[in-house]
């Protein structure tokens, strides 16, 4: 039955890794010997994406009879980062939901932990062991909890987001869920005696929004070790998607296709973050939109909302990709 979601506090934030392999691919000459490199990453993510985005459907399907909240894509401020990507809060416990797409058989080792997919050419691959993840989340987020003076059970389980997923060996300490069975195994946790009174339980959802870190990715030239002169320099059009955007009094014109945008330079500016480093100069500003003219440059740069550090000739912007949607 599709019910108003009213329960889901947190959906995810959208994936800056996903923004910055596509970005760089988008500037990278057509012949560039990292572009099948990010095209895998990004068909890892995105697959990834698409695996957690099944929960949430399940989530926002199925109405619980009783008190939760539902928070997706949850990374608690801590000492230790960590991440859930579905925390799932009752005022008697929490439950951490651990998601993999990963196609293939596959087998969960204990000794040592790991998850090794069989490919149907026979190939064999190895990976972190789920379980392991899983089990870190739930500690490192009761520790949070503690911290707080909150002690309630945290449970967990492993979901592989499709059924054509085959689990040949099943972990032995760890429940393994398709996104289907996640509402029976809510309902299957015994009724415990509410831990949180209604004022307590609502403070520490709030707590969690408040507390919740967006991840950050490296700059994609800092992760891959690309030179940045092999990043194109110019405006993309997003009708077209050539570079060259010229500027034109208050807009930007595509001499390719005519096509005319005033806020191009936007877009633009925050995949310098995502593709290079932390800061812009005034001059890394011109040479990356190709605009010839510094007090251009300085309106810019000072219309994007962007923080400065440093002064005149040494001054840099920074922008926080935090706040990107």
């Amino acid at each position: 039955m599709e019910v108003k979601d009213i329960f889901t506090l947190k959906e995810r934030d959208l994936s800056l890794t996903l923004t910055g392999v596509i970005s760089a691919q988008n500037w990278l000459a057509a012949n560039h010997p990292f572009l099948p490199v990010l095209s895998s990453k990004q068909a890892s993510v995105e697959a990834g994406i698409g695996g957690e985005e099944k929960v949430s459907e399940i989530s926002r399907r199925h109405l619980f009879p009783f008190d939760h909240h539902i928070f997706h894509d949850l990374s608690p401020s801590s000492d230790e980062k960590f991440q859930m990507d579905t925390y799932f809060m009752t005022p008697s416990y929490g439950l951490v939901f651990e998601t993999k797409n990963i196609g293939g058989s596959l087998e969960f080792r204990e000794n040592p932990p790991q998850l090794i997919r069989t490919r149907e050419n026979g190939q064999k691959d190895g990976f972190e062991s789920p379980v392991v993840q899983l089990d870190h989340n739930r500690e490192l987020l009761s520790a949070w909890l503690r911290s707080r003076n909150i002690y309630i059970p945290i449970y967990g389980a492993v979901v592989l987001a499709y059924p054509r997923q085959i689990v040949e060996v099943p972990p032995s300490k760890a429940k393994v869920l398709f996104p289907s069975s996640i509402p029976a195994f809510i309902n299957s946790i015994p009724k415990l005696t509410k831990k949180l009174d209604p004022y307590c339980f609502e403070w520490l959802s709030a707590e969690l929004l408040n507390s919740h870190q967006r991840y950050i990715p490296k700059p994609i030239c800092e992760a891959y070790q690309i030179p940045f002169e092999d990043i194109q320099p110019g405006v993309i059009c997003k009708v077209c998607d050539r570079i060259g955007m010229v500027k034109h009094c208050r807009t930007w014109y595509c001499p390719y296709c005519e096509a005319t945008d005033h806020l191009a330079h936007v877009r633009n500016l925050q995949e310098w973050f995502l593709l290079f480093k932390r800061t812009i100069t005034n001059r890394e500003c011109r040479e990356f939109l190709r605009v010839d003219n510094i007090h251009t440059a300085t309106r810019i740069l000072q219309s994007s909302n962007m923080d400065m550090e440093g002064t005149f000739k040494n001054r840099s912007y920074i922008m926080d990709l935090s706040k990107v949607r």
